[in-house]
């Protein structure tokens, strides 16, 4: 909208010496949010009647000046709220009148969050755990989280233990920048730990659900969680209700919580087994409480989830559900004292920090490494592995091997089929060109298998951070130039490629063609190296409403007009899995949901995706062909905490 509504505090004294502080809706121009403003406020107020409606009356012209920064929450600071002199800017011989809400009405209601603006590109969460027999560990898992950087970007948390107390930090930011300050790093003490990146995918984006998410209460538990629960209502339900073990009462809208609750609670059920039935001791007990635990929780949950936990008195414990969905590689160390471990979401972690790849934790497997180091593992439910494809397509790195499949060469291998689709359509190319970063690998096949000329076209500027702030759409088209930019060089004239790892919302792509054009090209094609997306993927990427496809609806003619490209050819789903099959033929089945529609853990219906639009999942997003850009307008601009210690536990 034009106007932007913000909180202004008013101080107005009585004349009895006590001050009433009025706080108060105002609209705004966005124009002039970035100026101080300032109000008038009178020294007389009567206060009218029991539904607490006030009035500043006519006659004073002191004013209290209100300095507030553009376009946050930001609450001002007392020190803000100056008395400048009867020489006002802003004078009204009437006086201000100031209405107040009714009793009992909220603020909330009333007042607007400020639009935040982020790029829309399919995110979810990296987790990373390490032990080590001696040291801390805080360096090498802060490395890590930079090599899973690209899993999530939104927040950053880690929690390091010496197994007597606990040490976590988490805030909203770039890694880089959560874990700057030096002393707080110091102070994150420990052998073992436990970190992660997020973006949100359930919940909001909000600093206290980013994670590790904590329980005092069996033991004192904390979990990072990669992935999406689908019965995450079921699961709260039982969970605030008499079915529980102790009625449990969640903080957050994060199914990662509701998990660790979960899991918790079978935890405190196991340990009251052992007491009712074996009069066992529960002290020397811990470690089978937690392999209990996950796999009674292993039949409750539904979804995607690889987990991370740190248990006080067992040890660093990871489990991936029975789908494996989600991935989770250990790697192994090997020291004078000792081997030693790392977990993490992708094995690109592993190498600056000088761990080897060992294996994939397994579908429905626990691993407990114990306090000691010693390297426990259980299958708890039947594996039935059946990965994201969408991980090698766009989520995971190159350099990473999943599920025994080297990302690199699936891409690679996505080029060479692609690139028979193309040599039967028959278009007249002068050169093939990327559009940065992911589509490399699949476009230097393509280009390699056709014979034309690879050109990287489209310089990416790797400088430019977030932009939070986009007050019109000519500025938020202004971003797309700003990240990319279209070399004429090597346009101009040219019948033009562009490959793309996926086509999602359309969004970005639309304008890029437009720029391609802008740059001289005579003709400009598109090749995605995925399948049209048509269906949300509600296991943990952030691309969760049919509405907001490009392909939803349409054919593929259709798409290529919306994007204004003169040809489009899509992978087909087939040769997508055949990709697969062929790097690793030991998996049966992947999960290809967000192209063909079938959910693998049979959970996902039309009016499960139904509740998911109605809950405003994807609300303000756009595809390309409307007034959109490819910044999201949905989520609130966040405020960062100045204050950084870690929590102690």
């Amino acid at each position: 909208s034009a106007s932007s509504c913000c909180l202004r505090l008013i101080s107005v004294p009585f004349t009895s010496g006590f001050a009433l502080l009025l706080v108060c809706p105002i609209i705004v121009s966005r124009s002039t949010l970035d100026t101080s403003c300032k109000m008038l406020a009178n020294k007389q107020v009567s206060l009218q009647g029991r539904q607490g409606k006030a009035f500043v009356k006519a006659g004073s012209r002191r004013s209290v000046a209100i300095t507030c920064q553009a376009a946050t929450l930001r609450r001002c600071s007392p020190s803000a709220i100056t008395m400048p002199s009867t020489s006002s800017s802003f004078v009204n011989s009437a006086g201000l009148k100031l209405q107040m809400l009714r009793q009992g009405a909220r603020m909330n209601r009333s007042v607007k969050q400020t639009t935040a603006y982020k790029r829309m590109d399919p995110r979810m969460c990296g987790i990373i755990g390490i032990y080590k027999h001696d040291g801390n560990v805080n360096v090498e898992l802060y490395e890590g989280l930079l090599m899973l950087q690209h899993r999530g970007q939104d927040s950053a948390g880690m929690v390091t233990t010496d197994w007597e107390k606990f040490k976590e930090f988490k805030e909203n930011g770039l890694v880089k920048d959560v874990f700057a300050d030096q002393r707080l790093m110091d102070s994150m003490m420990g052998s073992c730990g436990i970190a992660h990146v997020r973006y949100p995918t359930a919940g909001s984006s909000s600093a206290q659900e980013a994670q590790p998410f904590f329980v005092n209460s069996p033991l004192g538990i904390y979990l990072i969680h990669n992935g999406n629960l689908t019965n995450t209502a079921e699961m709260r339900e039982i969970l605030n209700s008499s079915r529980s073990f102790f009625n449990r009462h969640l903080r957050t809208d994060s199914d990662s919580e509701v998990l660790l609750n979960v899991l918790a609670d079978e935890v405190h059920r196991a340990h009251q087994r052992c007491l009712q039935t074996t009069g066992c001791d529960p002290n020397r007990n811990k470690t089978e409480f937690l392999f209990e635990a996950g796999a009674t929780a292993m039949r409750l949950l539904k979804g995607a989830y690889s987990c991370l936990s740190l248990v006080k008195g067992v040890g660093l414990v990871a489990f991936r559900d029975p789908f494996g969905i989600r991935p989770l590689v250990l790697g192994r160390r090997a020291t004078p004292n000792g081997d030693e471990w790392c977990i993490a979401s992708e094995d690109c972690a592993f190498g600056p920090i000088g761990f080897e790849r060992v294996r994939d934790v397994s579908p429905g497997e626990m691993i407990i490494i114990s306090q000691e180091g010693k390297l426990l593992s259980r299958q708890i439910a039947q594996p039935q592995l059946t990965p994201c494809i969408f991980e090698y397509i766009y989520l995971a790195r190159p350099d990473s091997v999943l599920n025994k499949i080297p990302v690199y060469n699936f891409q690679l291998g996505l080029g060479s089929r692609l690139a028979k689709g193309i040599r039967e359509r028959g278009w007249d190319l002068d050169l093939i060109c990327p559009v940065p970063d992911g589509s490399r690998p699949s476009a230097i096949q393509i280009a390699a298998d056709l014979g034309i000329p690879y050109r990287e076209g489209l310089v990416k500027n790797r400088y430019v951070g977030r932009t939070f702030i986009m007050p019109d759409q000519r500025l938020r088209e202004m971003s797309v130039r700003r990240k990319l930019n279209a070399m004429p060089v090597v346009f101009e004239g040219k019948n033009v490629l562009l490959i793309d790892d996926s086509i999602v919302r359309g969004t970005t792509m639309s304008q890029i063609v437009s720029m391609v054009r802008n740059a001289g090209a005579r003709k400009v094609y598109l090749a995605s190296s995925a399948p049209p997306v048509r269906y949300p993927n509600v296991y943990g990427v952030d691309m969760p409403t049919r509405k907001e496809f490009v392909a939803h609806g349409l054919t593929e003619q259709q798409i290529c007009e919306v994007l204004g490209a003169d040809g489009l050819i899509y992978q087909t789903v087939e040769d997508l899995i055949e990709c697969g099959h062929s790097l690793n033929p030991e998996i049966d089945h992947f999960d290809a949901s967000c192209f063909d529609g079938r959910y693998v853990t049979g959970d996902i219906d039309d009016e499960y995706l139904a509740r998911l639009e109605a809950q405003g999942r994807g609300a303000g997003r756009n595809r390309a062909g409307q007034k959109a850009s490819l910044l999201d307008q949905s989520a609130p601009a966040g405020m960062p905490s100045n204050a950084k210690q870690p929590a102690s536990v």
